[in-house]
């Protein structure tokens, strides 16, 4: 079965691979997901706290660590040196992947602000990363913080990092701007690679007994999957920027929804997390078998196959849907 498709310009054999996770950071466990099929690399996130920590810069992000990014959750409120590879270290180490597979290898640049810390971008360009994944993860705090000025942040990093370096750039996101389809306009129109839809945001819990902040990772599972097919399949063929899910693929399935909504590209991480890297052939596997059994030609047919865009009136159809939903329940 013809399994093709072009992420960030990217001609890879498929659109399943890791997402950014821990998992990279072995080069055993690198070789073993490519020996298990993937199409490319996802490394894990340098962290903007990183960068700044080293450039002796002030530290001000961590002090609202309960509201960054589920993969740095582990790290910070034990402090940076709990990281295991600095921004020196995770160039390298872009290098040592490099050489180690034969695959499209993307690094990972986590950040919210603009600023120096941007030019790690280009660092990691010349280590050889193949393209950059930029995770703007921000949740505003700040009572008088728009949501205008969130977005226009965003734009501007983008635009920044885009200038930087001549590789692929693709954007991960939250699903909370304000008017997403017209973010991914005008992201469009900054001529970013790539959207990724959706970073995890990192719920904290309470401990009533010892007024504490309760801090723990939950992994996803494919209820997750829910908002990232909606919002594939509002954007899928609306904009030029290829598209890739990340969280709440866990079955063959779940895979091939994502690529009937508008995904160029499956990032899996909580499942191999649970099932280790042969995981991930099992899915490719039972795609292509899917595949078959429903007589598709290759898995271009199906790709954006369920998007909106197929539908005559896309408001409409979501109005329909809606009041559909509300009219269902029954005791």
């Amino acid at each position: 079965m013809d399994l093709k498709t072009t992420y960030l310009g990217l001609e890879l054999a498929h659109p399943f691979m890791p997402g950014a996770s821990i998992m990279s950071e072995e080069l055993d466990t690198v070789r073993a997901l490519e020996d298990a099929g993937a199409s490319a690399i996802v490394l894990h996130s340098l962290f903007e706290e990183q960068i700044r920590a080293e450039q002796g810069a002030a530290l001000d992000a961590v002090e609202g660590a309960e509201y960054r990014s589920a993969e740095a959750i582990s790290f910070f409120p034990g402090g940076l040196d709990m990281f295991r590879l600095g921004p020196n270290e995770y160039l390298e180490h872009i290098a040592k992947v490099k050489a180690a597979v034969g695959i499209p290898v993307i690094a990972s640049l986590n950040g919210a602000t603009k600023g120096g810390w941007l030019h790690y971008a280009e660092l990691m360009e010349q280590a050889g990363a193949d393209a950059l994944e930029l995770n703007v993860y921000y949740l505003a705090t700040d009572l008088d913080k728009t949501g205008l000025s969130i977005r226009t942040e965003t734009m501007e990093m983008v635009t920044s990092v885009k200038s930087a370096v001549k590789i692929p750039v693709a954007l991960k996101l939250s699903p909370f701007y304000t008017s997403m389809a017209n973010t991914a306009k005008e992201l469009d129109g900054v001529n970013v690679d790539g959207l990724i839809l959706f970073n995890r945001f990192y719920q904290p819990d309470i401990d009533v007994e010892e007024l504490e902040v309760v801090r723990s990772l939950h992994l996803s599972d494919s209820s997750e999957l829910l908002l990232r097919l909606r919002w594939l399949a509002i954007l899928s063929g609306r904009v030029q920027a290829s598209l890739a899910v990340s969280g709440g693929v866990h079955t063959v399935l779940d895979a091939v929804k994502s690529v009937m909504c508008g995904a160029h590209a499956v990032q899996m991480v909580s499942a191999l997390l649970k099932n280790g890297p042969s995981y991930l052939r099992s899915i490719i596997d039972g795609v292509s078998a899917w595949l078959e059994d429903h007589e598709y030609d290759s898995l271009e047919q199906m790709q954006g196959s369920m998007s909106l865009l197929k539908a005559p009136d896309p408001d409409a159809y979501e109005r329909a849907n809606y009041a559909s939903v509300l009219r269902s329940w029954r005791r």
